[in-house]
């Protein structure tokens, strides 16, 4: 309860609204829905906002019901729904405008701008967001670079107090490659 009220004093302060604030506006959300810092979704229309379950949204992502830029030149905002299906991960700094819905199995790249529907089962990057690949290419792809490069459990992290034994060792092991971490 006081981690909650924290938490919640702490949006305000920053400005921000909590997924639960969100919710109590008119946000629908599924179950095992991740927003990491920095995530915005509208609040000024946040009940034309529907996620889907098993959605992560990285640092920053910017979920827009509306797009004040008609304003000065019309009086009026454009608004549309935007629809997001389930098990999608949206990459840090993307921008999802309004009008767009986001399918089942959906990868989105870092730093995209969502600006059209994005299909089922595929993986999207860039400015406009594009198709790259099937989301089952891209999850076979990276299965076999795993087998290649070096893989890390979760005493790799800050969340289990990495020491600094551990974090010279991937220093080390990624000089030239990548790796994966749990």
């Amino acid at each position: 309860m006081i981690k909650n009220l924290f938490r919640s004093l702490l949006y305000r302060m920053r400005g921000d609204y909590t997924t639960e604030k969100l919710v109590n506006l008119g946000l629908k959300v599924g179950n095992n829905f991740s927003r990491l810092e920095g995530v915005i979704i509208d609040p000024a229309h946040c009940w034309l906002i529907e996620i889907g379950d098993n959605v992560t949204l990285a640092p920053r992502v910017h979920i827009l019901a509306h797009d004040a830029s008609t304003v000065h030149y019309l009086g009026y905002a454009k608004i549309g729904k935007v629809t997001i299906g389930s098990r999608v991960f949206i990459g840090a700094s993307t921008v999802v405008l309004p009008n767009v819905s986001i399918g089942d199995d959906v990868i989105v790249g870092a730093n995209s701008t969502v600006t059209k529907n994005l299909e089922s089962g595929y993986v999207y990057v860039g400015n406009p967001a594009h198709k790259l690949c099937s989301t089952e290419e891209f999850i076979q792809k990276n299965n076999m670079l795993m087998k290649k490069c070096p893989c890390y459990g979760e005493e790799y992290t800050t969340r289990a107090n990495i020491d600094e034994t551990k974090k010279e060792q991937m220093k080390n092991e990624l000089e030239n490659t990548c790796g994966f971490v749990k």
